[in-house]
């Protein structure tokens, strides 16, 4: 049995990395999706390969930024397949990186509109629409760093990060009763274009995998897994949550 039966789904950050496994395994699971990026190509590469597959997808790009495209995307949702049940927010950017003075105010401001301000415009027009189909999941991809680990050089990155668990809890709460859950997943290190531009070098990807109990980095698809899990019945009791899909990054010592 599918866990997104005629599930209509939005992810963005679609057109790699953990955006383009959720974005398959929520078709292979049921259901029809909005894909977005700034990527027009990739995604059009996505929405074929989900329908050599059987499924149904659309895509849409643009910058998460804009509070436009957040409009935009949902009244595409609702135009093409009648409402939204599910949104992944999963866009975002490591940012500008180094030495906390040294990093320049717009490069502060543009990691801030990326991964925070973007989260507060997808849910400003995600949430009425799952309103009108009484109930939803709304999701946001946080990260560890500057939850349980505090890493340095990453100051922008971590507060914009962090700002998503705050909007998360507010969001369960105020939505909560009117059958909407919101949760954040957390992952740990993973590979993909974002994660290797991090790790990248021999030494700096030895040193993240040791991070983890699990020594090793995550694959998108097993995140993938875990947005799957936020976005179905399988979590119907849970929200306003920071579910860590970290391989032990939080608890490991050695």
């Amino acid at each position: 049995m599918s866990a997104l039966p005629n599930k209509i789904a939005l992810v963005t950050g679609a057109s790699s990395g953990i955006g383009y496994a959720t974005a398959k395994l929520f078709a292979r699971e049921g259901a029809r999706l909005v894909v977005a990026a700034r990527r027009q190509p990739e995604l059009d590469a996505l929405v074929e390969e989900i329908s050599q597959a059987g499924g149904h997808a659309v895509a849409l790009a643009g910058d998460v930024k804009d509070e436009a495209f957040a409009k935009a995307l949902v009244e595409l949702a609702i135009r093409r397949f009648g409402g939204l049940d599910v949104a992944f927010n999963n866009a975002g950017t490591i940012g500008e990186m180094g030495a906390s003075p040294d990093v320049s105010l717009s490069g502060w401001e543009d990691t801030i509109r990326t991964n925070l301000t973007s989260a507060f415009l997808g849910a400003k027009y995600q949430l009425p629409a799952m309103l009108e189909r009484n109930g939803g999941s709304l999701i946001f991809t946080s990260t560890i760093v500057g939850y349980t680990v505090g890493l340095p050089g990453m100051a922008a990155y971590a507060a914009s990060k962090a700002g998503i668990i705050g909007l998360t809890q507010a969001l369960a709460a105020e939505f909560g009763p009117k059958g909407i859950r919101v949760n954040a997943l957390l992952p740990g290190g993973t590979d993909t274009p974002m994660g290797r531009a991090f790790a990248n070098t021999p030494d700096a990807l030895a040193f993240v995998q040791g991070l983890h109990a699990l020594k090793r980095m995550a694959l998108p698809e097993e995140i993938a897994k875990s947005a799957l899990y936020l976005a179905s019945d399988a979590s119907s009791f849970t929200t306003g949550s920071a579910l860590l899909a970290d391989g032990g990054v939080s608890i490991n010592r050695t």
